[in-house]
């Protein structure tokens, strides 16, 4: 189920940034860009729009769980896991060795 999700946000993600990258391809055209440069701004603007919505999306449906004991950097991150995973992952990164 998640993993559906996820592809279906991603795939939404590319479908986004290709219509604003082609929306500024339009724009630029008007003003008489070579095409050489109109493609290389839309090949450029895909990769960043894209880039973008691919950390927005990596952000939103991934889990971090951090040590709680002062001075202790141990943490981890979970993409797309279901609850008794997360559970699991959590339990440990509780109860995991700390550092003398």
């Amino acid at each position: 189920m998640k993993d559906a999700r996820h592809r279906v946000l991603v795939f939404g993600a590319v479908a986004v940034s290709a219509a604003l990258a082609v929306s500024v391809g339009v724009r630029l055209s008007g003003y008489g860009v070579p095409l050489s440069l109109l493609l290389a701004c839309c090949a450029s603007c895909l990769a960043t729009f894209s880039s973008l919505l691919f950390r927005v999306i990596d952000t939103w449906s991934t889990t971090t769980y951090r040590c709680r004991r002062p001075g202790c950097d141990f943490h981890l991150r979970l993409t797309l896991t279901d609850a008794a995973e997360n559970r699991r992952w959590q339990e440990i990164a509780a109860h995991h060795p700390h550092r003398g």
